[in-house]
Parts: structure tokens; C-alpha cells; sequence
């Protein structure tokens, strides 16, 4: 089963933690909504990138963890130190959705180019398979959005895969420096007009039309950024449509 025509959903959500760490962590509603749209719910084959935190171990046996015991087949590509699957372009056109963790974008972007993933993902997208993931793994997909890849004071990111044509914002209302950091930069003219995400809600494009907000819970929205003549930036709150408790 795959989304039927090339989808993206990309956020500021992921996965629901639990009372004993970073690493206690259970698929959240974002997951089970982004199997929905790839018309595998029952039984959804995810698998997970981190290169934008280095492929960490802890992380990756997290992940695992938390898949565990639920509807979801997980698997991962691991790029560091080197590729631990054969055949990447099979074993990603045979997933229902891909799944990018957050991190930094700007080295996710450029270890994904070296390996020539971001072709496969390309393909893998427009057959339908679902593209998913938060934060690094939501901006990746659009030209870019600000990023503390270089630092921990806010720069633009404008190497994206450029897939989706406009810039993007995560973490929006959670960090202090991102929303006045993407009104400067779409305003300057280092991004494009674009879309931003709180932590919670996520972007559903068909296509490269922005089809949807929603949300995990209440309160996260998306908004539309604009850049008006006068080099200001019209910030639209977006109609953001709560996800159900899914059934487990």
C-alpha cells in the first residue's frame, strides 16, 4: 500500500514520551496519521533515518523500542560509517513511509547527496511512499528554513532538496529565536515565502500543495509567511485539524 499520489508530512511532532528518559518513547499520533495517508494503517513498514544526528545506536535501539509490540515493521538506513543495508533503493521503495529524525539539516542534506539518496528518496516519493519527519526531516524537504546546524544563534538553511517549493519553520513557538528568524530571513529575501509548524503540528502536501495542518494535540497550528512589498512578513495562522487517539 502506498499514498496515491507523492506526499509529504512534514512537522514539529513525533513520538509520545514516557517517564523515564530521552530515550522511553512511544510511536505518537503524527506516526499513525502518516500510515493513514500511505493506506497502510493496519500494518505500516516505517523506516527511520537519523544521519542528521550521526546515525547514533542509543537512538536507533530507541526507535526500535518504541515500535516494538504495535502495528508498525520498523527498520533504519544507517549511513554511518557506511551503509548497513545492500540494496537502499529496493528496500526504500518497499516502505510505506520514511520516517527522518530531526538534527542537523544542513549535514543531512549533504550526506544524503554524497550517498545519492536524495534521488531515491525523490523516486520513492513519487511512487508513494509517504515522506515523514521532524524538525531536520521536516525542512529537508522544502528549500530550506533556519537551522541551529552552524550554531546555537539561528542561521538560514537554503540547501534543502528544494522538493517543495517553499521555506519552512519548525519549532516555532517552543524556541525563541525561530519565529523573529524566519520573518528576517523571508523578509531579507534569503528565504522564500513559506510555512512554519509549533511543536505538535505538522504539514500534509499533496503534490507540492499544501493540503492540511494538523495537530497531535490542542493548541500547535501552522501559519502562512509571506513576504509583503515592504520587505515585512504577513504571518496567517492556518486551519489546523486536531488527529485522533488513534486505537492501538
Amino acid at each position: 500500500m502506498t499514498a496515491d499520489i507523492p506526499t509529504i508530512l512534514a512537522t514539529s511532532a513525533g513520538f509520545q514520551r514516557g517517564r523515564h528518559g530521552l530515550f522511553d518513547l512511544r510511536p505518537g499520533r503524527i506516526h499513525r496519521f502518516a500510515a493513514e495517508l500511505a493506506d497502510a494503517a493496519a500494518a505500516p513498514k516505517i523506516c527511520v533515518l537519523a544521519q542528521a544526528t550521526g546515525d547514533p545506536d542509543s537512538r536507533i535501539g530507541a526507535f526500535y523500542s518504541a515500535f516494538a509490540g504495535t502495528e508498525f515493521t520498523m527498520s533504519h538506513l544507517q549511513l554511518f560509517p557506511m551503509p548497513n543495508i545492500d540494496d537502499i533503493r529496493a528496500h526504500l521503495l518497499a516502505q510505506d513511509v520514511i520516517w527522518v529524525d530531526g538534527g542537523s539539516v544542513a549535514n543531512l542534506c549533504a550526506v544524503w547527496r554524497v550517498h545519492g539518496l536524495d534521488e531515491i528518496l525523490h523516486e520513492a516519493w513519487q511512487a508513494g511512499v509517504v515522506m515523514s519527519g521532524v524538525s531536520a526531516g521536516s525542512i529537508c524537504w522544502h528549500t530550506g528554513g533556519s537551522t541551529d546546524s552552524y550554531g546555537l544563534d539561528l542561521r538560514g538553511f537554503t540547501d534543502g532538496l528544494g522538493w517543495l517549493p517553499y521555506s519552512n519553520g519548525v519549532h516555532y513557538d517552543a524556541e525563541a529565536q525561530r519565529r523573529p528568524k524566519m520573518h528576517e530571513l523571508i523578509g531579507d529575501g534569503t528565504l522564500s515565502d513559506g510555512f512554519a509548524t509549533d511543536d505538535g503540528a505538522g504539514l500534509v502536501y499533496r503534490g507540492t500543495s499544501l493540503e492540511e495542518v494538523v495537530a497531535d494535540r490542542e493548541g500547535p497550528l501552522g501559519y502562512e509567511l509571506k513576504r509583503a512589498a515592504d520587505g515585512s512578513v504577513v504571518e496567517t495562522p492556518l486551519p489546523t485539524r486536531l488527529l485522533p487517539d488513534y486505537p492501538r
